[in-house]
Parts: structure tokens; sequence; C-alpha cells
């Protein structure tokens, strides 16, 4: 008896997962930062809403595509933390460099948002593999999730730190106002390289935490794996990017665009900030409830997430009462915490250790020509017509779900 307890330790794989995933947070509220005034941002610079989403598109799939190739280069060298790092370096850099550029240097902002994509590009697949090998142990949906979770508090505290960047400096042009938030955002992104330096020193060989198979397993395009890439293709199509979301609120609630604006005492321009800071909150809780229910009901958790999440097009842009809009920001959080934690999660369980980069690199690179050619389709509908817009958003969306249904099919008639 001797008042003795005993304590649980964290397993080695979970401590790695929770500092990578710290690593993340900073890393997050970095760009996730960025993002919450980004549309805002080059709209004011001069930007159309069809630049935006082309601009929006092109940033996904060169951030997506090329991730193939740095997928095949990793699986081949083994060189995971060298990429990883890289990657980093490259991601966190260019989004300070935003507080650069002129007050008409639309071109310029554009750029270096392709530059901070191809660091997420060089960083993902490698990144990715060396997560699945620590999820192997404590359940790919639930390690995801927590990763995620750790992501969106960063995405969260990103938003909150430039809408008090915003409460402090109020003499200055808007223009001046985005620019020094730029620039604060350089010191969450020096916090990330330093603690990715420090998870590096401490795992040097994530590898460990998987047992490899006795013989090598050459990776194939099974059938599941097909029908899985078709599905998430079509979710990556439908799915809004957030800078159209955020220039449309802008322009309609928040008074940033003169003689368009219905202002409101709920969204402003000093509370933008503050709505991306919401929905990554949504983005986290939906990360881990749909992680979990990953690991109890497989890809059937996607089903349910696509379905709830689908609809966030109509509250957001056929809404026109604030209440409606914050709906739809919410749904959209939830379709993005799914998109971060099942998405990844279910790559784990198809494709083999040896070749997963690779597989990751497929399935990225197709989620990103998706998000692409739908952000360029959606972003010139807005212009257009917004109610085809919503309605081809919708639509790809819910047409996901098939192809979903038909790999958990395939993936259980296999085992």
């Amino acid at each position: 008896m001797g008042g003795r307890t005993k304590t649980k330790r964290l397993s080695q794989a979970m401590t790695f997962i929770i500092l990578f995933g710290v690593v993340s947070l900073f890393s997050d509220m970095t760009h996730e930062g960025a993002s919450s005034i980004r549309g805002a941002y080059l709209s004011l610079l001069g930007a159309s809403a069809g630049t935006i989403g082309f601009v929006s598109g092109l940033g996904e799939l060169i951030g997506y595509s090329m991730r193939y190739v740095f997928g095949r280069i990793t699986d081949r060298t083994k060189r995971y933390w060298p990429m990883t790092i890289a990657g980093y370096i490259l991601d966190v850099l260019a989004v300070p460099a935003l507080a650069l550029v002129g007050e008409h240097g639309w071109l310029a902002a554009c750029a270096l948002l392709v530059v901070q994509r191809m660091g997420k590009a060089i960083k993902k697949p490698a990144k990715d593999t060396i997560m699945s090998f620590a999820a192997s142990q404590e359940g790919a949906g639930k390690s995801f999730g927590i990763q995620e979770v750790l992501d969106q508090t960063g995405a969260f505290l990103g938003p909150v730190l430039l809408y008090l960047v915003m409460l402090v400096k109020t003499d200055g042009t808007a223009f001046q106002v985005y620019s020094a938030c730029f620039a604060v955002l350089a010191v969450p992104g020096a916090i990330t390289i330093v603690l990715l330096l420090v998870t590096k020193r401490w795992f040097p060989d994530p590898e460990r935490f998987e047992p490899s198979p006795k013989e090598y397993v050459p990776f194939k395009l099974k059938k599941e794996f097909i029908c899985y890439i078709a599905g998430i293709s079509l979710f990556a199509f439908g799915f809004i990017d957030y800078s159209i979301i955020i220039m449309h609120i802008s322009r309609t609630y928040a008074g940033l665009a003169s003689g368009l604006a219905e202002t409101s005492s709920l969204v402003n321009g000093g509370t933008l900030p503050l709505l991306y800071a919401g929905a990554m909150l949504v983005d986290a809780v939906a990360a881990l409830a749909f992680g979990l229910m990953y690991d109890k009901k497989g890809v059937r958790a996607l089903v349910w997430s696509t379905a709830i999440s689908a609809p966030f097009a109509a509250f957001v842009f056929a809404g026109r009462s604030v209440p409606m809009v914050l709906a739809g920001v919410a749904l959209w959080g939830v379709g993005m915490g799914a998109q971060e934690s099942i998405l990844k999660a279910a790559v784990t369980g198809m494709v083999p250790k040896g070749s997963r980069a690779t597989g990751y690199g497929i399935f990225e690179c197709a989620f990103g020509v998706g998000w692409f050619l739908g952000s360029w389709l959606l972003g010139a509908l807005y212009d257009r017509s917004i109610p085809a817009m919503v309605c081809v958003s919708v639509a790809a969306q819910l047409a996901a779900i098939p192809f979903y249904i038909a790999s958990q099919i395939e993936t259980a008639r296999r085992k």
C-alpha cells in the first residue's frame, strides 16, 4: 500500500505526435493568420474576384501537384527530415515577406503566395509520412486528429494575433495595417523553425515507430485507392477557397469595398480575422471527432462529414444575414477539419510503408488539381452568377460521397 500511485506515461510515439503538432501549431499561426486576411488584402491591392480565385487555385495546384514529385524523391532518398525542414523554412519565410509588397503590388503578393505553397509541397509528403509512422502505433484517425487540433489551435491564435495588431495599429491606412500584420507573423514563423530542429534532435529516426514489413510491398494503384482519389478530387473541386469567402464577406458586410457594403456590428474590417479564427476552432473539434470516428467506422466518417459540410456555400453566399454567414463559415470549418484529418488517415491504411510518401504525393496531387480547377471556375462564376457558383459547389461535394462508399466497399471486400 505504501502510498505509491501509478501514472501512465505518454508513449514515445504519442510524445512525438504532440511535439510535432506543436510545431504545426506555430506554423499554422503564421500561414493561417495570413489566410484570414489574404483575400481582403489582395482585393485591397487591386485584384479581382476572378484573379483571387485563379491565384488561390494556382497556388494549390502547384502546392499539391508538386507533392507527387517530392513524395517520389522522399521515398527514394528516405531523407524525411531534410525535406521537411527545407519545406518549412520556405513556407514560413514567404508569409512575412508579404509586408514588403507595395500598395499596388498584388502581382508580387500573388507570387509570394505561390512560393509559400511550394514550401508546403516540399514538406507535406515527408511530414505526413513521418506522422504516419507514429500514427501506426496510436491509431491513424486519433493521431492525425490530435495533430489537427494542435494545427487549428495555431490557426485560431494566428487570426486572433492579427486582430490584436489591428486594435493597436489605428493610425495608418488599411494597407499599412495589413503590412504590419504580415510583419508580426515573422515571430511564430521563427518559433516554428526552432521547435522543428528540437523535434529532429529528439527524434532523429521516426521510421522506427512502425516496423518494416518482412517483404518489400510495391505500391500499386488499387481500386479502393482510385475510388478514394476520385472522391477527394470532387470534394476539392467543390470546396470554395476561403480567400473568395472572406472577399465576399468583406465586400458585403464589412465595408471594405466602397458602395457595396451593408455594414454590420458583428462583421467589420477589424473582426475579419476573428471570423476565420472561429472557423478554425470548429475545424479543430471536427478533426478530432471525425478522426476518432474514422478509427471505428473507416471512410464512412468522411461520408458523414461531407454531407454535413457541403451546404456551407448556400449559407455564406445565398444568405443575406450575419447569422447565416456565421453558420456557413462554421460548416466550412467542419469540411476543413475532415479534410485535414480523415483524408490523411485513410492514405495510411491504403499505402504500404515503403512507398507511403509517393501515395501521399498522388493523393495530394489529385486533390490540388481538383482544388485549382474548382477555385478557378468558382471564382469566375462569382463575378457572373453567385447562385450558379453555389449549385456547382454543393453538387460537386455531394458527388464525392458515392466514391467514398465504393472505396469502403472495395476495402472490405479485399480484407
